[in-house]
């Protein structure tokens, strides 16, 4: 006993000492190739032939490094690092608008209620012509120049001068300036009587607060019995957001995701009983566009059988990175680790080989067929594994494969309506309309559900949007127009009522007709349906 003993505790000090080895020596070749660099920017300062920028060639040489390790190290300006940070951190600092440029004009979209905008009387339509005295019309303004001028320390004021329609001068507004939300929530509403609808657009600091504030409201308008949770486009987040909300669904005790790295050692995220709605019936749609955290909420729904993901397969991204702060205020957000769902997947897709391939994903998936069809999904046996409750076959390696496929929809007539998308036809067209109508819109409708039960889009607006197409040059197509007339109109409704009442509403018009929350609500009405999807 006495001689195992020995034998294991120098088992334990030989694999110590190689550990502490190791370190030092990897720690004297970075401080020998720090002194190298060092001395190669003071060769060039010192005797280059013309004049250099020492402080440009070092960030270039930065994300060339981190552009060797992987597609999602990343280099970030001083100057970057504190707008990067207002999505995620769920606040700014600013005057609570959204807005457009519309003809090289500043529009308010709409204001953020209770901001210092809405206090002050801003209204949705408004023209911005000045902003401290200083015109902004007709100068060729863009989106970081609106960003430069309208945002800035709480407390602090800015003088605009505004157009409005009706006015015949223009008014003067003195709004201070505070801290304005930033949400990660698009909409909440129920799509009939037991199932709720839920759409996210990112994870951030508020994600859970926003969550739960929406459920608790729509359980009051009746027992939800479902739940459709839409991923779809949302590209992640703070994973802490991630599990707060796959936290929502799983039991105690459950796996939710696990991270671990040659550098960091593997941690577990395991479920509590805080959980709002663990027996209900739960739909995730998810595409291609679902990524990173959002990967995680799915992967971890899916490993443990706890609800049917419908749509495409996600992004694959399956690292975790961390920030790290240089000494100039710039920053790198640096690959620590890899996260894998509570069945042991890695979802990362393929980078190392071919990184214009990882770049270039979503046309090669487009190329081989599988936005269309689930048969042309290339799945590498190697990376099979099987879900923990009812042992159904997923796969890691390249995104997570959803339970129910929708392809996504190939008609040729849908190229000239999202031309006219692309080329931003119905936005301006939309805000003109209201411009010129809204009094008699709000009359007519005062509330949401009367506008989406009664309000008809003149008939006229099509030969209008052809036009205006036209002049931006996309050839007229009659016979698109004609066959899509309906997802025209949608458009436009959904545009109008996103304008007069709240953002989400826009989300409750387009859904109409949207392939994966009809499925959804399909498999939904049949108990038998989910259940037998979970089991098969």
């Amino acid at each position: 006993m006495k001689k195992n003993f020995i034998s294991i505790s120098y088992g334990v000090v030989l694999t110590l000492s190689f550990v502490l080895i190791s370190n030092f020596v990897s720690a004297q070749d970075v401080q020998s190739q720090a002194i190298k660099f060092g001395r190669l920017l003071r060769l060039v300062e010192t005797f280059y032939v013309d004049t250099t920028n020492v402080s440009k060639l070092t960030e270039r040489a930065i994300i060339d490094l981190l552009g060797q390790l992987d597609p999602h190290s990343v280099y970030i300006t001083k100057s970057e690092v504190e707008e990067m940070n207002q999505p995620l951190e769920g606040n700014f600092e600013g005057i609570g608008i959204s807005f457009s440029i519309i003809q090289d004009t500043l529009a308010v979209m709409t204001t953020i209620p209770g901001g210092p905008s809405e206090k002050v009387g801003l209204r949705p339509g408004d023209r911005i012509i000045k902003v401290g005295g200083k015109n902004i019309t007709s100068i060729g303004l863009k989106t970081q120049d609106v960003y430069g001028l309208l945002r800035g320390p709480k407390g602090t004021t800015v003088n605009l001068k505004i157009s409005r329609k009706g006015e015949s001068a223009p008014l003067d507004y003195t709004i201070v300036r505070d801290k304005i939300p930033i949400y990660s929530l698009d909409a909440a509403f129920m799509l009939n009587k037991e199932t709720a609808f839920v759409k996210l657009n990112r994870f951030s600091a508020t994600t859970i607060e926003e969550y739960t504030s929406a459920m608790n409201r729509l359980g009051k308008e009746g027992k939800i019995k479902n739940l459709v949770l839409d991923l779809r486009g949302n590209g992640g987040g703070y994973l802490g957001a991630a599990y707060d909300l796959a936290n929502q669904f799983l039991e105690a005790n459950k796996l939710i995701v696990y991270t671990e790295g040659i550098h960091s050692p593997r941690k577990d995220y395991l479920s509590t009983t805080n959980g709002d709605f663990l027996k209900g019936n739960l739909v995730i749609l998810i595409d291609e566009g679902t990524a990173s955290a959002s990967e995680i909420v799915s992967g971890a729904i899916q490993d443990w059988d706890r609800g049917v993901l419908i749509g495409r397969r996600s992004f694959g991204k399956g690292l975790v990175q961390q920030p790290f702060a240089l000494n100039d205020g710039s920053m790198i957000r640096l690959t620590t680790a890899h996260y894998y769902t509570p069945a042991g997947r890695n979802i990362q897709k393929p980078y190392k080989d071919n990184p214009e391939n990882y770049r270039n994903d979503y046309f090669k998936r487009y190329e081989r067929g599988e936005l269309f069809n689930k048969d042309s999904i290339s799945n590498a046996d190697s990376l099979m594994t099987n879900t923990l409750v009812t042992k159904r076959r997923v796969f890691g390696g390249g995104g997570i494969v959803p339970d129910l496929f929708v392809p996504l929809d190939t008609s040729v007539h849908y190229t000239y309506f999202n031309t006219l998308i692309r080329k931003n036809i119905f936005f301006p067209f939309v805000v003109k309309y209201i411009d010129q109508n809204r009094k008699e819109l709000i009359s007519k409708y005062p509330d949401f559900q009367k506008f989406k039960t009664n309000y008809a889009v003149p008939v006229t607006m099509l030969d209008e949007l052809m036009v205006l197409g036209e002049k931006s040059g996309v050839k007229r197509d009659e016979a698109s127009v004609k066959l899509l007339q309906n997802a025209i109109f949608r458009q436009v409704r959904a545009l109008i009522a996103r304008d007069l009442y709240e953002a989400g509403t826009y989300f409750q018009i387009m859904i109409e007709d949207d392939k994966e929350v009809n499925k959804a609500i399909e498999l939904l009405s049949s108990q038998k349906n989910y259940d037998h999807c979970l089991n098969r």
